[in-house]
């Protein structure tokens, strides 16, 4: 069965019938037929936080959890956040703030958590300050960097014993205390018992990139600012990404989405990210609305036009999200579906849809099931 979704200036509003889904056709707008639809959860809202890596690594193993047969489950995004801001404080102090220590994070961040301290339900840590009903974290995250950067200034050269109870307890004051145990569909859980039902082998997942200032099918640590861990990513030259993340999404996996989101082409009210072929001039940007608004023709991207964006600062690592599905619009114009966490703000109610050509420039990397990737690759990478 296909869906025909209509990406408008307007709004999306579907209407259902039993042969197939479609989507009221508005006077702008163009049309898109879903090719791949996986399974997925809701969408989240991050609000007033940085926390998009924690709500997309959460929505893609929740849409694995799905994958693999098992039981729903909607993760606590605040869990994470809680766990991975006392780990980056502590890194902090010990590199004597030689290092970044900020709310943002990568997606292996989940897993390192998941690992290490288990994993929460939402229903056990929702992970709000008192009063909101969506996540609000400037004060806290001015708080903790201001606190972080009096202990590595300390001039008595020598840590207090008091510090780590502090960042813990701000922590807390913020988020919430941590549950030593909880209740959940009847049983009685454990963080680290509660990760292990979910059924989730957190060593099957793979992050992987695209970048000629390394070899290419080896490791290498990326150099973004919110890889904290100094963790590693396989490098693949550009056609294999291409290939990884179209034969993922054919075969029924999905896969988290670090990108740069600061463009021109990328629109979220519209729902639409594209490349123009011929970038955006002066007077391509007086009409923006008019190009998000019909199938234009994509950038053909080469790895030097890659990586020459990544190392003049053009591509960042702005943003993470959650690609659950592709699509084609009117001229055989290949998307992926993007699945983000900015509730239901947009016309498209929480999804856009981004040109190949728009994944394969802004991609910083992908987290993955190793399954997902070509087997020829996979061999190449030594997995």
């Amino acid at each position: 069965m296909k869906n025909i979704l209509l990406v408008s200036l307007v709004a999306l509003v579907a209407l259902n019938s039993s042969a197939q889904e479609k989507v009221k056709t508005y006077e702008k707008g163009f049309e898109l037929t879903i090719t791949k639809d996986l399974e997925k959860s809701s969408v989240g809202n991050q609000y007033k936080s940085s926390t998009c890596w924690s709500f997309s690594s959460n929505s893609f193993f929740e849409s694995e959890v799905l994958r693999l047969g098992n039981e729903p489950v909607d993760l606590a995004e605040m869990f994470i956040v809680w766990n991975t801001y006392m780990d980056k404080a502590i890194r902090y102090v010990r590199m004597h703030g030689e290092t970044n220590f900020g709310p943002g994070g990568a997606f292996h961040d989940m897993s390192y958590v998941a690992r290490n301290y288990g994993l929460m339900p939402e229903l056990a840590y929702p992970g709000l300050l008192k009063g909101e009903e969506k996540p609000v974290h400037f004060e806290m995250d001015n708080m903790l960097k201001a606190m972080v950067d009096v202990v590595v200034k300390n001039p008595n050269k020598k840590l207090s014993s008091a510090w780590e109870g502090a960042i813990a307890g701000t922590l807390d004051s913020y988020l919430g205390e941590k549950p030593e145990k909880f209740s959940y569909n009847g049983k009685e859980y454990t963080s680290q018992e509660f990760a292990e039902s979910i059924g989730i082998n957190f060593d099957d997942y793979v992050e992987i990139g695209s970048y000629s200032h390394h070899p290419f099918y080896e490791e290498f640590i990326i150099e973004i600012p919110d890889n904290w861990m100094n963790d590693k990513i396989y490098n693949v030259p550009l056609e294999d990404l291409k290939n990884i993340m179209k034969n993922a999404v054919e075969n029924g996996y999905s896969f988290a989405w670090g990108a740069d989101v600061s463009e021109k082409g990328f629109s979220w009210k519209h729902g639409v990210a594209v490349v123009p072929e011929n970038d955006w001039n002066e007077d391509e940007r007086k009409i923006q609305d008019s190009l998000l608004s019909m199938p234009i023709t994509n950038k053909v991207i080469t790895q030097e036009y890659r990586q020459q964006k990544f190392d003049n600062y053009e591509t960042q690592d702005d943003h993470g999200m959650h690609i659950t599905g592709m699509a084609k619009d009117e001229k055989g114009n290949k998307y992926y579906t993007i699945k983000n966490s900015w509730g239901e703000t947009n016309d498209a109610k929480g999804y856009g849809y981004a040109s190949e050509s728009y994944m394969l420039l802004k991609t910083i990397d992908i987290m993955v099931h190793k399954d997902a990737v070509p087997k020829e690759i996979r061999k190449k990478l030594g997995f």
